[in-house]
């Protein structure tokens, strides 16, 4: 065993939600996306310091991009999930799917 460890399920999530907001992946869009599709209140801080986590590993990257409307004019972060992010949500996936195999959970 490798000891290194798995993303973390708000991790998981917020890469997950950059992949689901697309090209539009702003801060603002990513929340949204995460509030609507996991059902949870999501906080700026916890938001920002897993973003800010994320990239110090390297598994996500942005961009500064002109706003297209509201904010003046003023340019906003685009995110975008890097290679290594990928991988890394793809291992956490597997150990997750390994873990549930042979209907665990209805077997109880």
């Amino acid at each position: 065993m490798s000891g290194k460890t798995f993303l973390g399920e708000f991790e998981q999530m917020v890469l997950l939600a950059i992949l689901q907001a697309g090209d539009s992946a702003n801060a603002y869009e990513i929340r949204k996306e995460l509030e609507q599709s996991a059902g949870r209140t999501v906080s700026k801080g916890a938001f920002y310091t897993t973003l800010d986590r994320l990239e110090k590993k390297n598994y996500l990257s942005w961009t500064l991009k002109r706003a297209e409307k509201g904010r003046n004019g003023l340019p906003q972060r685009h995110f975008d999930v890097s290679p290594a992010g990928m991988r890394e949500l793809r291992r956490s996936r597997d150990a997750l799917r390994n873990l549930w195999r042979d209907g665990v959970l209805e077997s109880r």
